[in-house]
């Protein structure tokens, strides 16, 4: 890049100093107004209707009694009325906060307990009957909106259909559209735009509380570093609990005046994207590995002729992206052979899966296995880490398809810093560093220190040239009973690049050796069986299945000889329950509850150390 660092860093202040949710939209909705803003199936919202509707559903949610600085818990699916009450209620200096939908009755009353919400936002009878239960205990409760019509309970004053809030809202705002314009001229950058709760992987969830600048600061920098164009499309998939969606699909989408495109069920992301065609997409680590090894599956489906093509344009695109993946530069001859490779193989591959226009494809949230990264990359499909959190308002460091490294997660935005403790743990400080954490009484406290620095929990290392790469969360580190410290994450990340794998725990935390459960991928197990010739079976069925033990303990004996003595997986079982979010072991964006998974098959893991 030409431009220093500095100028960087400021050219970002200088845009993010100046913007606002309401600002941005505003400007959305008079310079593109009849311009595509947001869809959802055969449903389409211009800039000029989606400002017109939140316009009613803040005079609304202001007649409800919502007011500035209360928290509004909004429990419902990706759709465009999850998009319309947060913009609504940020109008009026609200803190909007989305649950996700697989919490527990028990995580409901914590979150919405621990948020005093004064307004719930529901979808239908499922969360209905979900918080009902809990309702009695919000004291500072005032009204709760259902999407559904049907569910709205009969006789109870409290309920209010989304439908009715929006219809009187309309005329309200119609009567007098000042109030509306009036009522967010007084929103500052410094002012909260939104809360989301850590997914608590380790511990009761915390509320994460953002500001407009540090929303609309990291829309810039990625931006600045990363140029997309204006009004491009997109897809919106993951939870708006999640920090990558909210940041991409609520607010760099108003920076940029996208035309996002609402996928309910991730499973519609892949004909989605062959009908969207995106230039841009983040994908947890999970849809990566699962298309790595659906790619893997399809091609030994394929005869032989066309998988070889395939497999021979494969290893050649490959061989240039580990050059460019390590920093080093791709002789003209084997760029020329890649080109052709390309035109005729590779690109047609891509423009089935919808991949073709992908210029920029990202991963983060979580540890993605380097061979899954080059097996991609060898199809020109080039995944990029990129690492943050909640707490950094999503991406803090980033790889760029110009500057990668395979392995690493990139380096700094700009005006992003970050610094190594002694042991390893990385600090961060800068502009999208978060206000605090909601305390329970209302206040925001920042856990920074003095300095403005932030302990992340990750555990880290960084290069020469400034590139970070992530080793392992601090309170995630195995340490067995001789005292060796061990990464886990590098050791599953190791096992579920196996297409058989869907999720695998490292165990040996206090233990003399390290252990593992894997739980097969109920999508491609089946697939993988069948291309070997087996009889159909049940999920169940398979994890019993002696072709597919023989074929993880190969797998488990090939991680072993990549890994120290001490990294290395002595014992392993095959678990014969599907893990998810809904049944406990996975969070919402798909990672390990080690606590959940460790207390749930307590008894098994210590048969694995009897006699040890």
């Amino acid at each position: 890049m030409g431009t220093s660092l500095a100028d960087l860093e400021a050219q970002c202040q200088s845009l993010a100093n100046k913007l606002t949710l309401p600002l941005l939209l505003k400007r959305n909705a008079e310079e593109f107004a009849d311009a595509p803003a947001l869809s959802a199936g055969d449903s389409t919202h211009t800039w000029v209707q989606l400002r017109a509707r939140t316009a009613a559903l803040s005079r609304g949610l202001g007649a409800l009694g919502l007011q500035r600085g209360e928290r509004m818990m909004i429990m419902m699916s990706s759709r465009p009325e999850h998009w319309l009450i947060d913009y609504a209620a940020v109008h009026l200096g609200a803190i909007p906060c989305t649950a996700y939908q697989t919490l527990s009755s028990e995580q409901v009353g914590y979150v919405a307990q621990h948020s005093a919400a004064t307004v719930v936002v529901l979808e239908g009878a499922e969360e209905v009957a979900r918080w009902r239960p809990i309702l009695k205990s919000l004291f500072a409760l005032k009204r709760v909106i259902v999407i559904d019509a049907a569910a709205v309970p009969a006789g109870d004053a409290r309920y209010v259909s989304f439908a009715q809030l929006e219809a009187d809202g309309g005329r309200l705002h119609q009567e007098d559209p000042r109030v509306f314009e009036e009522s967010w001229q007084s929103i500052r950058p410094e002012d909260p735009i939104a809360m989301m709760y850590t997914s608590g992987t380790t511990g009761d969830p915390k509320g994460v509380v953002l500001s407009h600048r540090n929303a609309f600061y990291e829309a810039v920098a990625v931006d600045v570093v990363v140029p997309t164009p204006m009004q491009v499309p997109s897809i919106a998939y993951l939870p708006l609990a999640h920090i990558a969606e909210r940041e991409l699909g609520l607010y760099r989408l108003l920076y940029k005046a996208m035309h996002v495109h609402i996928c309910a069920d991730p499973a519609g992301v892949v004909p989605l994207m062959a009908k969207v065609r995106p230039p841009a997409f983040f994908g947890v680590p999970r849809v990566w590995e699962k298309l790595a090894g659906g790619l893997k599956a399809k091609l030994s489906t394929l005869e032989a002729p066309r998988r070889d093509a395939i497999l021979a344009a494969h290893a050649t695109a490959l061989e240039a992206f580990r050059l460019e993946g390590s920093g080093k530069s791709v002789p003209p001859e084997l760029a020329q052979k890649v080109a052709l490779m390309e035109e005729k193989v590779l690109k047609p591959l891509r423009a089935t899966l919808g991949l073709d226009a992908l210029t920029w494809a990202s991963s983060g949230s979580a540890p993605i296995p380097v061979e899954v990264l080059e097996y991609l990359g060898g199809f020109g499909i080039k995944v990029l880490e990129v690492w943050g959190m909640s707490e950094t308002t999503g991406c803090a460091t980033i790889n760029t398809p110009s500057e990668f490294r395979v392995g690493a997660v990139g380096r700094p935005i700009p005006g992003l810093q970050v610094r190594l403790a002694a042991d390893g743990e990385i600090f961060v400080r800068g502009p999208v560093l978060f206000l605090g954490y909601l305390s329970a009484d209302g206040r925001i406290e920042s856990p920074a220190d003095a300095d403005g620095w932030l302990a992340t929990g990750d555990i880290g290392t960084v290069d020469d040239e400034g590139y970070l790469t992530i080793t392992d969360r601090k309170k995630e580190l195995i340490i067995t009973s001789s005292g060796k410290n061990i990464a886990p994450s590098r050791i599953e990340g190791m096992l579920r690049a196996h297409p058989l794998v869907g999720q695998a725990i490292a165990i040996g935390d206090g233990w003399p050796f390290v252990t593992a459960l894997i739980c097969l991928d109920a999508d491609v197990a089946p697939t993988w069986a069948k291309a070997r010739g087996l009889p159909p079976q049940s999920l169940l069925e398979l994890t019993r299945e002696p072709a597919v033990r023989s074929e993880l303990e190969a797998l488990v004996a090939s991680i072993n000889g990549r890994l120290s003595r001490a990294e290395q997986i002595k014992r392993f079982e095959v678990v014969t329950e599907a893990w998810g979010p809904a049944t406990g072991e996975l969070t919402p964006t798909l990672k390990l509850k080690r606590r959940v998974i460790l207390k749930q098959y307590a008894e098994r893991i210590a048969t694995f150390y009897e006699n040890a």
